[in-house]
């Protein structure tokens, strides 16, 4: 075959192909978001996320990459149990000083089971990996995290 003829074929095949895979791609798409929003639910207890509602309004786009990747593809997978994924993630944002994340995320963990003695011990393990400044802007960050309300 020439390449004409073989150029011609596959246009033919992306011209039958193309809405196809275009409809497959937005199948794809809507089961990420539809998964990530199962995770949020599951780990807010039905109760939302006032952050990525608030995102949403301004930045559609970026709220839907957080629901489709971090928590659809990402937070969706099931090697780590909840626990150790929110004590990971407590972990990581502690030691980033990234500390309205880290709340957000040690509430999730408490609402899971995981103990407030749990976290003291992850906080006290940023000394090692991100210093002494950022283990006690995690202390005092965790001190205003409320209980979970049992229902």
């Amino acid at each position: 075959m020439n390449i004409r003829m073989n150029n011609a074929l596959l246009a033919a095949w992306l011209g039958i192909l193309g809405p196809l895979a275009l409809a497959s791609s937005d199948a794809i798409a809507n089961e990420r978001h539809e998964r990530g929003l199962e995770v949020m639910d599951h780990l807010s207890g039905g109760a939302g996320q006032p952050v990525l509602d608030a995102l949403r309004q301004d930045y559609p786009f970026l709220a839907d990459g957080v629901v489709g990747y971090a928590l659809g593809d990402v937070w969706g997978r099931t090697v780590l149990d909840d626990r150790t994924r929110q004590l990971a993630a407590i972990a990581a944002f502690a030691a980033q000083g990234n500390l309205p994340y880290m709340k957000i995320h040690a509430g999730y963990a408490l609402r899971l089971g995981v103990t407030r003695d749990e976290l003291k011990e992850v906080v006290y393990l940023t000394t090692v990996t991100a210093g002494f400044p950022r283990a006690i802007d995690a202390a005092q960050a965790l001190r205003e995290v409320p209980d979970p309300v049992v229902q």
